[in-house]
């Protein structure tokens, strides 16, 4: 057996690791997108490092873009095998990768405008929402604990990640030349006692673990719970400075958690009156999908929706569907929130609202997740005082604020409590992937220190033999 790594290696984002197998089996886990590299993004994305039509079977661990942006990419280029995912993930993900593809063919339809005056070749977008549509009749449903085989001698499980709906983490039990082996990759993992979802489940003893290592270097602060911080930013941007409050926010998980959070602080009296708008046609799509998976939802939501039948609607909220709603914000001069993706700010309605809103003091952009640091989302929480946005610059007059605590991604201490479950001695190869690399080489001391050895940090499209 090989295995090899095509994407979030050293890198957060473009998640790809291919399993390939003696007898000739290809498994590819993951088909994600990289985001948020700059000018290294579209080459990256263009190059597989392996040949598409070669994939017998693909398994997804969730449906984010940077896990699953790449599949229609995939199928366009010859894949024609099953991809194996829990049914909140495929319901997720085929809104998720048709908004992807409206995305760039916008994108590149601006793009090429300047090309055909400059008399430049013109570029083409990776797939296109037919490409997008195409991924559907590929999906093959399992659900959490369900055991399936998936190509000959290979036998899956999922186990609940706990980082969003319908997110797993992938088990193999890999029969090889006479001999088993189990291999589990973790995808992201999430946070134990988030505000909506399950914690991360246990999971059986495995010789080899592919682990996601994010925040590998940090703890989530200690801060007062996130739907005070969030009641703290509104008054302190809508109430007292009499501005605008924008929260970059990823369409899926993030978004609703605000919602959530905004909808507590409505049941608790505490919400002020005023205009909130969700825009992102994206986000309003995937609110209605989670809430059609409320067998993901913890007990504490569960709560809650006994005597609110919609934890995510509150009085205030305004769903903006319509480019032209869009941006009748600008002529908006009223204070108000607005909620709009993406989270790192790279694409989407929210770099416009940005671009509006960051040259008046009155105004604060607040960050609620993690940012690719050269991301416009990373460079404004790194402190940059003038950013690229569409071309133009400008300078950063707008307080620019931060909520560390609704990360959906573990810290140090969840991803080391996920791999808790296993035996240090029985674990032949820990291979640590999603992360900076000066974050990996933190947390491989931190897991040395826990007692766990032969730890791994691939390089991008490097081979390892098993």
């Amino acid at each position: 057996m090989k295995l090899s790594f095509h994407g979030a290696a050293r890198t957060v984002t473009g998640s790809k690791h291919l399993i390939q197998l003696d007898n000739g089996t290809n498994i590819l886990l993951d088909c994600g997108m990289f985001q948020g590299l700059g000018k290294d993004t579209q080459q990256l994305n263009a190059h597989w490092g392996f040949e598409p039509a070669s994939i017998h079977v693909v398994v997804l661990s969730h449906a984010h873009i940077d896990h699953v942006g790449l599949m229609p990419k995939l199928v366009k280029d010859g894949f024609k095998g099953k991809i194996w995912c829990t049914s909140a993930t495929a319901d997720l993900a085929n809104i998720l990768m048709r908004d992807s593809a409206r995305i760039q063919e916008s994108d590149i339809h601006h793009v090429n405008k300047q090309r055909a005056k400059q008399e430049r070749v013109l570029l083409e977008p990776l797939y296109t929402e037919d490409d997008a549509a195409n991924v559907a009749e590929h999906f093959s449903l399992l659900e959490y604990d369900d055991t399936q085989e998936i190509v000959k001698d290979v036998r899956l499980s999922f186990t609940d990640a706990g980082h969003l709906l319908g997110s797993a983490c992938v088990n193999l039990i890999i029969t090889e030349n006479g001999k088993q082996k189990r291999l589990c990759f973790s995808g992201d993992i999430g946070r134990y006692h988030d505000a909506i979802l399950r914690s991360p489940s246990p999971f059986l003893q495995s010789d080899i673990v592919i682990m996601e290592s994010t925040y590998g270097d940090r703890l989530h602060e200690l801060a007062m719970p996130a739907a005070n911080e969030l009641l703290k930013w509104i008054k302190h941007t809508c109430l007292e400075k009499g501005g605008k409050l924008v929260i970059p926010s990823f369409s899926v998980g993030r978004t609703q958690e605000i919602l959530y959070q905004l909808n507590r602080l409505e049941l608790e009296n505490s919400l002020p009156a005023l205009p909130y708008y969700l825009d992102s046609p994206l986000s309003i799509e995937a609110t209605e999908i989670i809430k059609h998976h409320p067998e993901c939802f913890n007990e504490q939501v569960s709560k809650v929706l006994q005597m609110d039948p919609d934890v995510f609607q509150f009085h205030g909220l305004e769903y903006l569907k319509t480019s032209e709603e869009s941006i009748a914000l600008n002529d908006n001069h009223e204070p108000c929130v607005i909620i709009s993706s993406s989270g790192m700010a790279e694409a989407g309605r929210v770099k416009h609202h940005i671009a509006h809103n960051i040259g008046d003091h009155r105004n604060t952009i607040l960050m609620v997740g993690y940012c690719e640091p050269r991301s416009l989302g990373g460079q404004l929480k790194s402190g940059a005082r003038e950013v690229r946005i569409f071309g133009t610059e400008y300078e950063v007059f707008a307080e620019v604020g931060q909520i560390n605590s609704m990360s959906a991604h573990g810290d140090y201490d969840d991803l080391i409590k996920w791999l808790s479950c296993q035996e240090p001695d029985q674990l032949q190869k820990i291979f640590l992937v999603h992360g900076e690399y000066e974050v990996q080489q933190a947390f491989a001391k931190r897991l040395e220190q826990k007692g766990y050895t032969h730890i791994e940090i691939p390089e991008q499209h490097s081979v390892w033999s098993l």
